[in-house]
């Protein structure tokens, strides 16, 4: 029973971690309109601080950049042997973006950004299917990155900051007490006593924070008039949760027992036989969890064309050293060290983008990008559902005022069908052989920025 609590915290580092399936690349809508292409053209608002810090040598006025992603992700898993349908809850996250930019002199600028590539959430219903795996996954992060950047030559560029972060975890997740040995009794479950497969009764809620530390460089070379070539590299960093808490409430399932056991007579309601497992100090009980996370390291690099005085066009190809995260090793108050096997691997992307600048501050935009998945097969659950993907993207920039203009993106993410499991299967290391359905997901993004310049 030690060990259910242990896996609570498991799911919750994979579910932060996982920044393929639930990261977040969309750091202002002028370059989410052009599907992320931004490394060796970053727009002028700001944003380079995210996509390429060389980008700020670009700016010649001071900027200020608010802006927001909505994110309406939908998706439903299908079991395969049943056809019973789980579906994501139909929630709407907004995640927020935000620069400052200023040039010290033609050749120098700083700025700093705060934003949160982390930040978006699996939420199922209580009664989903995949609810003994986790039923609810919401990551918060904030990022603050400090930059500077610097113009070398007419045609060298480079910039670095520091990437401070802040991620705040919840995991929620039910316990079947078929699968639940006998207090006594090792290898002997309650489901031998009749308990029917599937009964919850513990409801865990796992929380907890942490801190990182990583930086964050780049470099834009002029090749020609019309070309520019860019790269940024995204330093590796480790989150340590040191803080988690876990917290256990009882779920009645008003079960009696079938035959007698030990000095209990059947007929004794099963609730009254695990309820000491839930006081302070029991196995169930409140209690704290530890464990460190990477952030894996990620290379970017692309070019950006001017085709006509009106037209750019972009390309990246985007690198995430995922397989970093292979395993995580748990420590838990009231058990022994855990160590849960990922083997998440590399990811690769191309983002494809382009713009048409219109006269008096306005400009259209279109994209496109499509990456490989960094969960193997048997890592594929409720918490992560992770596939490759096909995003679409569009945006528009409107005049306001003299110095101020309105950016606008839509995003539509096409992810593939995928299989994968609601259970471990009484697996410490599932495999894909456990695999129980499909996954199918998609979402919608709109985002909005606002820029002024001074």
């Amino acid at each position: 029973m030690r060990l259910l609590l242990v896996g609570g915290l498991i799911l919750a580092a994979c579910a932060e971690a996982n920044a393929q399936g639930y990261g977040f690349y969309e750091q202002g809508a002028c370059a989410a309109g052009r599907g992320g292409a931004a490394v060796a053209a970053p727009c002028d608002d700001g944003s380079a601080v995210f996509y390429n810090p060389a980008g700020l040598t670009l700016t010649t006025d001071t900027v200020v950049n608010a802006g927001a992603t909505a994110i309406a992700p939908r998706g439903h898993f299908t079991n395969s042997t049943t056809s019973r349908v789980s579906a994501l809850k139909d929630r709407t996250f907004v995640v927020p973006a935000g620069y400052v930019v200023r040039p010290l002199n033609p050749r120098v600028a700083i700025g700093v950004g705060v934003f949160a590539p982390y930040g978006l959430s699996s939420d199922w219903p209580v009664t989903s299917e995949g609810r003994f795996l986790g039923y609810l996954s919401s990551i918060k992060s904030i990022h603050v990155q400090p930059t500077a950047a610097f113009q070398l030559t007419d045609r060298v560029s480079v910039g670095a900051g520091l990437d401070v972060a802040r991620v705040d975890v919840e995991l929620r997740r039910r316990v079947d007490l078929a699968s639940v040995a006998l207090p006594g009794t090792p290898g002997v479950t309650f489901q031998a006593l009749g308990v029917p497969p599937a009964t919850d009764f513990a409801n865990v809620v796992l929380t907890g924070s942490g801190f990182g530390v990583g930086a964050h460089l780049g470099a834009i070379v002029k090749a020609s008039e019309t070309i520019s070539l860019g790269a940024r590299y995204l330093l590796r960093q480790h989150v340590d949760i040191e803080n988690g808490r876990v917290a256990t409430t009882q779920v009645p399932t008003g079960l009696a027992l079938r035959v007698p056991l030990p000095g209990v007579p059947a007929g004794t309601p099963v609730d009254v036989i695990v309820a000491p497992q839930f006081a302070p100090g029991a196995v169930l009980g409140p209690q704290s969890a530890t464990t460190s996370l990477p952030l894996p390291d990620q290379l970017v690099a692309g070019v950006a064309i001017r085709a006509t005085t009106r037209v750019r066009l972009l390309a990246d190809y985007q690198f995430t050293n995922w397989s970093l995260f292979d395993t995580v090793v748990i420590r838990n108050q009231f058990a022994p060290p855990t160590t849960l096997v990922e083997s998440y691997e590399n990811t690769h992307g191309i983002r494809l983008g382009g713009e048409y600048a219109y006269p008096r501050g306005v400009a259209i935009r279109a994209g496109f990008d499509a990456h490989t998945a960094a969960a193997p097969d048997q890592s594929v659950t409720p918490l992560i559902p992770d596939a490759p993907r096909r995003e679409y993207t569009a945006g528009v920039t409107f005049s306001l005022l003299h110095d101020a203009r309105l950016d606008l993106s839509y995003l539509f993410i096409d992810q593939q069908d995928r299989r994968g499991r609601t259970t471990d299967g009484g697996m410490a290391v599932p495999t894909p052989a456990v695999n129980n359905g499909a996954y199918h997901y998609h979402a919608n993004l709109l985002g909005a920025s606002v820029v002024l310049g001074f």
